[in-house]
């Protein structure tokens, strides 16, 4: 799952508003394998039936779903690890002013919030019936 950012011109005051949706790919994974580098082009976002092409060969079509409650997205990063200073009045300490690192200490993470979400765009595989509704509500 990725989040996107959309933009909204509000005609009224010149204001441009911002709408991060959650593009689920979780019913097409089992069937298609997407690394996280593959290129993709995703168009027609202000429709009901946005397009999903990945790597010019996977062709997916979504639909959007009001979130349910508060739906936050999270960004993830690396923490550093936790150093400790040895300090003490104490003769016997060899590692008086040194700073120390416990190897067996477990890698741990930074979660930062970064938007709230209203809306989310779920794909599924894209069937030849489907480019047939699509090419009828393009006429209309």
């Amino acid at each position: 799952m990725e989040a996107d950012l959309m933009h909204h011109d509000n005609q009224e005051d010149g204001a441009e508003e911002e709408d991060y949706v959650l593009l689920d790919l979780d019913a097409v994974f089992a069937q298609v394998d997407i690394s996280p580098d593959t290129p993709y082009v995703l168009s027609g976002l202000h429709t009901a039936e946005p397009i999903l092409i990945i790597d010019d060969k996977v062709k997916l079509i979504g639909k959007y779903e009001d979130t349910i409650g508060t739906c936050f997205v999270f960004s993830e990063n690396e923490a550093a690890p936790l150093v400790l200073e040895e300090t003490g009045p104490s003769e016997a300490n060899l590692f008086a002013g040194r700073c120390i690192v416990d190897p067996n200490q477990t890698p741990t993470k930074e979660v930062k919030p970064v938007a709230q979400l209203q809306k989310i765009l779920k794909f599924r595989l894209l069937m030849d019936e489907d480019v047939q509704d699509v090419n009828m509500e393009s006429k209309t």
